[in-house]
């Protein structure tokens, strides 16, 4: 069974999410970063942290692309041109999305006060627009690369909401209508009950 050390508002929702959709099994260890129990599988104290039997694997994008291939779903075969085009999405997200609303995040209350830039935060938010304009002229439709759902829509899905959160808009009628209907899935839904049984 896998095991999951991270918390549900964190990057380990993502994985969480996955691992509900792909049905395996899995502890969830509640737990926040450099928490002792991190710390011992992964010397950054960053989480979330997936252990697969006596492999330890962190980074929730590492995490995400390692399940997806040994599974084989959520996922296009490595090597094919669509697996590149996932690819290219799934780092542009990771570059374009999750990097900005994380720089703003730490800004707003993670890092030391003497540390902050509040004025930053209205250069990511437009920083942030516009990857969401870029992304709304990509996407296809239901899903960002056509008919079938990959990692690169978790990926997506949870960083909407996050911008969400932050007050980050989604200026993109086509992502907004796309993103309620990634968070109305069953998996999604079982994975945001899990704040409910902490």
């Amino acid at each position: 069974m896998y095991k999951v050390y991270g918390r549900l508002q964190s990057r380990a929702s993502r994985v969480l999410w996955l691992l509900e959709e792909l049905g395996q099994e899995y502890e969830f260890i509640d737990v926040g970063p450099h928490d002792p129990q991190v710390m011992a599988l992964n010397g950054t104290g960053k989480i979330p942290v997936l252990v697969d039997g006596d492999h330890v694997i962190s980074d929730s994008s590492a995490i995400m692309t390692y399940l997806a291939d040994k599974h084989g779903a959520f996922t296009y075969p490595a090597g094919t041109p669509v697996r590149a085009q996932q690819d290219s999405l799934f780092h542009a997200l990771v570059d374009e999305f999750d990097a900005l609303l994380w720089t703003a995040t730490r800004h707003m209350g993670i890092l030391p006060e003497d540390k902050r830039v509040p004025a930053i935060y209205e250069s990511l938010k437009w920083e942030f627009e516009n990857s969401v304009d870029r992304l709304s002229k990509r996407f296809q439709g239901p899903f960002l690369q056509g008919d079938k759902i990959t990692i690169a829509d978790i990926l997506c899905a949870h960083c909407m909401s996050w911008a969400r959160g932050i007050e980050f808009p989604v200026n993109a009628d086509n992502l907004r209508a796309y993103g309620k209907e990634m968070r109305s899935r069953e998996a999604a839904q079982r994975m945001g009950a899990l704040a409910k049984k902490a």
